[in-house]
């Protein structure tokens, strides 16, 4: 679901294409420095829907912008956007609390086995990746005919790497991390859900959480089942190119995705790539809800702010470290996290 490096020249005829284009980041030559000093691209932000400003002017005035409605839920504003039906953004979404509490479990449990990570094609389940990063580990693979892996402590590299096995450490794993899934399993070389691979279920509380959202979305008299989850990590220069999330029984049925870490622009177009899409920042705390008609519109993020000016995260990356130490503070500080729940069947 990553950007591919090469993209036709048709496809960058199409207006999706052409907005991914703009907003992704590119690097320019700074005259001012002789060693060849590169710094990013200026383009111009000014189009881009700020729902968390729309949401202060609100509160303020109880003005909203041309094509955008809100629905109040428990006294708590819900956006849309009218020529999009079934798109739901909720600015601020989740508290710091629980900001943290997801960052530190997609971090932590939701990539142990059994659950799958794109690691797995590699090196086959990795268990605890975020301790082994945290403790300088290095992952040595023991058997070359089985491909078995096995993480060690520096001082033990040596012995274990007798022969020709190869090895790469875990700090590099854990930022080369960009999916797991949780519940039920999603093969992406079939690009369907396996029930028959073992999982772990989906926590009971991000379930409730997502249940809690999801209600605004979902057709009268029906309650949302999270039965599958994707969490993508994005770092600096990360992009997800347009996609629909197709591979769900019921379209009817939203899709729940809370934003996590760096700020990011998120690309909410309509049933074809030839249609202009809509550009928004999302914020860690947000979360959006795609159900009905929006399920059939391409969207991506082609951008994400790693740098402290435009990531917005400083109180974040502070209570983190308050609570848990500089570890994942210093992860998030440079990489966003999506969690989408969705309803399979």
């Amino acid at each position: 679901m990553y950007e591919a490096a090469n993209v036709s020249d048709d496809a960058d005829r199409t207006a999706f294409r052409r907005a991914e284009k703009k907003y992704k980041l590119y690097y320019e030559q700074d005259s001012k420095f002789s060693r060849k000093k590169k710094l990013p691209k200026p383009i111009d932000l000014s189009e881009l829907l700020d729902f968390d400003l729309i949401l202060k002017d609100f509160n303020k005035t109880s003005v909203l912008p041309d094509g955008i409605r809100v629905v109040e839920v428990d006294s708590s504003p819900v956006f849309c956007i009218e020529n999009r039906p079934g798109f739901y953004f909720i600015p601020g979404a989740l508290s710091l609390e629980e900001q943290c509490k997801w960052i530190k479990e997609s971090l932590t449990n939701f990539p142990q086995p059994p659950n799958r990570t794109n690691h797995n094609a590699i090196y086959g389940p990795i268990a605890d990746l975020f301790d082994s990063a945290k403790q300088n580990k290095v992952l040595v693979q023991e058997d070359l005919t089985d491909n078995r892996w096995k993480f060690y402590e520096e001082e033990g590299i040596a012995k274990a790497k007798q022969g020709s096995c190869k090895s790469v450490s875990a700090s590099v794993l854990l930022r080369k991390l960009r999916w797991s899934t949780l519940g039920l399993q999603f093969d992406w070389s079939k690009r369907n859900y396996d029930v028959a691979l073992p999982h772990n279920d989906i926590p009971d509380a991000l379930c409730q959480l997502a249940k809690k959202h999801a209600a605004i979305a979902m057709p009268a008299g029906e309650e949302f089942r999270p039965e599958g989850a994707i969490v993508n990590y994005f770092g600096l220069g990360d992009t997800l190119g347009g996609h629909l999330d197709d591979m769900e029984a019921d379209w009817s049925k939203p899709i729940v995705s809370m934003s996590l870490g760096c700020k990011a622009i998120f690309l909410l177009g309509g049933k074809s790539k030839e249609d202009p899409p809509h550009a928004m920042y999302l914020r860690s705390g947000d979360v959006v809800l795609m159900a009905g008609d929006a399920r059939e519109c391409y969207h991506g993020v082609p951008r994400i702010f790693t740098d402290e000016e435009n990531a917005e995260i400083g109180v974040l990356e502070s209570e983190l470290s308050r609570e848990s130490g500089n570890f994942f503070a210093e992860y998030i500080k440079t990489s966003r996290i999506n969690i989408n729940i969705r309803q399979v069947f």
